[in-house]
């Protein structure tokens, strides 16, 4: 083997030793803050109505150029499934947890993509904001989520389940501008659910991020499209 080549292997190597490494300190890292939650600043929430304390809290925003009924709407209608990162993350669940392959859906916006397979709607305030909720136990291979009515969910307590809501909110932030907030938090029933979850959780946690990360790249592009065209439309009507 030429010196070349030894360099060329030495330096493969080197970068699956540290993609390795950061795999295992991720994997060290998510464990050991698992349960560990900042507390919120500011006014009650809507989701504080159904799980005020929680083992999981993920928090994603993004700044919109659009107003902030058109942020919802878009947030609403959106088609998550349509996105290939999202279908290949899916995907990677399935391999990694042994699961069914999942029945192909016919394309259909987040919120009617959510209620098809369990998830059921907790509270919603007109235009703003609307609150997901299920239970379920997402460590099993082939998951499924039921749905419980608003005061039921809260004081879920059944053993072996985790409760999950999740929020999607667009604010104000001027008459064109607006934040599309997205906040999900998950709290267990007892030990055992806290184990298996937490194991779970560490394994999927990556994904998990880049999923709400891909919904807010595609919640931001399609309202700032669809006000762009409302305001070309607007235009055009007054004779510009």
């Amino acid at each position: 083997m030429t010196k070349t080549s030894r360099r060329a292997w030495r330096v493969v190597g080197g970068g699956v030793g540290v993609l390795a490494l950061f795999g295992l300190g991720h994997v060290a890292t998510r464990w050991l803050r698992y349960g560990h939650v900042r507390t919120r600043r500011g006014p009650p929430t809507l989701l504080d109505r159904f799980l005020p304390e929680c083992e999981v809290l993920e928090r994603h925003q993004t700044r919109v150029a659009a107003p902030a009924e058109v942020t919802f709407v878009a947030a609403r209608e959106m088609s998550l499934m349509g996105s290939p990162i999202v279908r290949a993350i899916f995907r990677g669940r399935e391999l990694l947890m042994r699961s069914s392959a999942a029945e192909e859906r016919p394309p259909q916006s987040l919120i009617d993509d959510v209620l098809s397979i369990g998830w059921g709607v907790l509270a919603q305030e007109s235009r703003r904001e609307i609150v997901l909720g299920a239970v379920s136990q997402p460590w099993e291979s082939d998951v499924k989520f039921r749905a419980l009515p608003p005061d039921d969910f809260a004081a879920f307590d059944e053993p072996g389940f985790a409760k999950i809501a999740w929020t999607i909110r667009a604010e104000p932030l001027g008459p064109a501008t607006s934040r599309f907030y997205t906040e999900t938090r998950v709290a267990t029933t007892d030990a055992v659910a806290r184990k298996r979850f937490r194991r779970y959780w560490t394994m999927v946690s990556p994904g998990v991020r880049l999923i709400r990360r891909e919904l807010l790249r595609l919640v931001r592009s399609d309202a700032e499209r669809r006000f762009r065209t409302q305001l070309t439309d607007d235009a055009h009507v007054i004779g510009f």
